[in-house]
């Protein structure tokens, strides 16, 4: 009997010097969104599951862009797995930068085909899957609801133009009592206010490039959408609007302080959310305006999880990713944050499920929006590109950068709109013409 107890003992010992020899840690870089945050949370799950343990590196948005993108490129192997979006994944899985997921396929309980199938495509490349959702999302119009009914303006139940938007700002603009008529991005960078403006110059019947890729930032189609930003934002948004951008202009529409705010899909959860919000139930949505025309008006973006190619530790890093964007993990939000607070736009098993469209009605609402926007036809004139509030192309992210400092400088009075736009369209074509783009 002793002997058997001693076997046991050994045995346990083993056992567990073996979980921990195969025990790893992972390094994570993260925006700071709150559906990231909730993740955190929920990780040491994972951790007491597997016996790994993650080294989270929260940053800023602008800045993880900055880190990741410097890592990569370079193979410095800081990260096992990387948060990256619709713009990043095709061009760096293509790059060879990206360890490919095409094994979740073989996967019957992780089942990739229930991810919507724009979603996977916006994370792919050459047939490969690079990286895998957490949530996905266009942009509409957030509005106070009881901020409307005290001003007496209707909400719209159709796209409206941005020139009644501005009407309709103007109206429920009260700052003596702390309320904006609207908070849009202000913060300069490809992912920040340019996200807001892409979209806002499509409307206009701009476009970034021509057929020919030639720049087109200086087109009276630009200067009119950048034009009515900058007076729009400097009428009607809140002070220091140029340091703004989505995580800024949501906590200031959670605490009451907008009346509109046109952006993300995926922040409804949170606005919409009693544990986070002050203005849970008074809040509603329309579509983002028009003008010109309506395509493009709409982004559409997706924040996913993808593993560096230069990770040594792949399996570890494979697993956290089917665990986090798995079904299961989107109902653990469910049980322990709300339904409310499930990330949405990534897969048709949760936008069915009777317990978040009792929690968030509008989460079909957001679905069809999402799955309404065309990448491929984001513009009133024909372009050589997909994308809609970016060019999938690897010089965007430098060109949309400068172009967004430019047009940050104008909003706070340093340059004129003319002068911001004569300064981008002279970026672009230097680094257009650098690529080989043009001659």
């Amino acid at each position: 009997m002793k002997l058997k107890r001693k076997l046991i003992a050994a045995t346990a010992v083993a056992s567990l010097l073996s979980v921990g020899a195969q025990a790893d840690e992972i390094t994570v870089a993260t925006v700071n969104n709150a559906d990231m945050i909730v993740m955190q949370k929920l990780a040491p799950q994972w951790e007491k599951a597997t016996g790994n343990t993650i080294n989270w590196v929260v940053l800023e948005e602008n800045v993880l862009r900055q880190r990741t993108t410097q890592d990569i490129a370079t193979k410095g192997g800081s990260f096992d797995i990387i948060f990256i979006g619709a713009y990043e994944a095709p061009i760096w899985g293509a790059n060879g930068w990206l360890t490919s997921l095409n094994d979740f396929g073989d996967d019957a309980e992780y089942d990739v085909n229930d991810i919507f199938q724009l979603v996977r495509n916006g994370l792919s490349a050459k047939d490969n899957l690079y990286a895998v959702p957490l949530y996905s999302e266009t942009s509409f119009t957030f509005y106070r609801t009881d901020v409307f009914k005290a001003a007496g303006v209707e909400a719209p139940t159709e796209q409206i133009t941005y020139t009644e938007f501005r009407d309709i700002v103007s109206k429920v603009h009260d700052p003596d009592n702390g309320v904006y008529g609207t908070c849009q991005r202000g913060k300069a960078g490809w992912g920040e206010n340019m996200a807001f403006i892409g979209p806002l110059a499509n409307a206009f019947g701009a476009r970034w490039f021509d057929m020919n890729w030639n720049p087109q930032l200086d087109s009276p189609e630009w200067n009119a959408a950048v034009t009515y930003y900058v007076d729009l934002m400097n009428k009607y948004g809140p002070p220091g609007a140029s340091a703004n951008g989505h995580n800024e202009n949501r906590a200031l529409f959670k605490d009451g302080k907008c009346a509109t705010w046109v952006d993300a899909t995926s922040a409804a959860n949170d606005v919409r959310n009693p544990k986070t919000s002050t203005v849970a139930d008074k809040t509603d949505f329309f579509k983002a305006p028009k003008q010109a025309t309506a395509k493009g008006t709409g982004w559409f973006w997706s924040w996913a999880l993808a593993i560096p190619a230069t990770s040594k530790k792949v399996d570890a890093a494979k697993d956290f990713l089917k665990w986090g964007t798995s079904k299961k993990y989107f109902e653990m939000v469910g049980e322990t944050e709300g339904w409310v607070a499930v990330p949405s736009g990534t897969r048709q098993s949760v936008h069915e499920d009777p317990r978040l469209l009792e929690a968030a009605p509008f989460a079909a609402t957001i679905k069809d929006a999402i799955l309404s926007v065309d990448p491929a036809d984001p513009s009133l004139l024909p372009v050589p590109y997909t994308g809609v509030q970016f060019v999938a192309i690897p010089e965007f992210q430098g060109i949309g950068n400068y172009v967004g400092q430019q047009i940050s400088a104008a909003l706070v009075g340093q340059q004129s709109v003319e002068t911001a736009l004569a300064n981008s369209q002279k970026f672009a074509v230097r680094e257009m013409t650098k690529a080989g783009y043009i001659k």
